[in-house]
């Protein structure tokens, strides 16, 4: 295995233990969803900032982006 291959899995196993023990503790904004719901003001009730539609924009379009590219195998 290479540097980047054992630094990637070693990111993703962090990422799942951080995202397991904030889905252990169930407590609000610990989990990367509800990070990015807070971030991109999607809760019920949750004040609207001017910049919440250029976030939600920015969301979609790195979404979009990044399955394109994943699918692609790297063309987009």
């Amino acid at each position: 295995m290479t540097g980047f291959e054992i630094a990637w899995v070693a990111w993703a196993g962090a990422f799942l233990v951080i995202e397991g023990i904030a889905l252990h503790r169930k407590d609000k904004n610990d989990t990367l969803s509800e990070q990015v719901w807070k971030i991109f003001h999607t809760e019920q009730g949750q004040k609207k900032t001017r910049t919440t539609q250029a976030r939600r924009a920015v969301l979609v379009m790195f979404l979009a982006w990044l399955v394109a590219h994943f699918l692609s195998g790297g063309r987009v």
